[in-house]
């Protein structure tokens, strides 16, 4: 049986293997598929940077400003914990940790009502593999500790769907998984 750091090694390597100008058509049909996606004009939503091959969300950040989105983006404060700052246009992207940029110390700290999160693999069921550090996992945890039930949106290219991931008690599925190929809602309720 495959472990996740096995699964997540074939993973981040297949989405290594696509090429700089794939992953641009395939980011802007993400954008494309993004708009999809319910909300009403206020609601904060998280995005992020790209770093490495991830699918670059720039794109449909703009739309969904455009659309009324409050936008923020994850910074890393230390090796447990993620928080998520407001992301206005005129602002001055920092280091951020983990090889991301965001917004810096002065930006206010929002809950985000929809969040976008960056994996490594995900299955049909709505779990997800991340990058192994546990940050999205603590954060959700945090949020719903705090009685917010955050949209919680896969972004990945397709080729990165798997037939099954191990998941732990702390694992939290899913609901939705956007692809170049759609926005696509996963049947389990949490």
């Amino acid at each position: 049986m495959e472990t996740k750091a096995d699964i997540r090694k074939a993973m981040l390597a297949r989405r290594n293997a696509i090429a700089v100008e794939d992953r641009i058509e395939m980011s802007l049909a993400m954008a494309d598929a993004g708009e999809a996606l319910d909300f009403v004009p206020g609601t904060v939503i998280s995005g992020y940077m790209p770093i490495r091959s991830e699918p670059d969300l720039r794109p449909l950040m703009a739309r969904l400003r455009e659309r009324g989105a409050r936008l923020c983006l994850p910074v890393v404060l230390d090796a447990e914990t993620i928080a998520f700052r407001d992301f206005v246009r005129e602002a001055a992207q920092v280091d951020t940790g983990f090889g991301t940029t965001g917004p810096g110390e002065g930006a206010e700290v929002l809950d985000p009502d929809i969040v976008l999160l960056p994996l490594s693999a995900f299955d049909g069921a709505g779990n997800r593999l991340g990058y192994g550090a546990g940050h999205y996992d603590r954060a959700i945890a945090r949020l719903l500790a705090r009685g917010r039930k955050p949209v919680l949106i896969g972004t990945a290219f397709s080729l990165q769907q798997v037939e099954h991931l191990p998941a732990e008690a702390h694992d939290v599925p899913l609901d939705f998984i956007l692809t170049e190929g759609g926005l696509k809602p996963f049947a389990k309720p949490r």
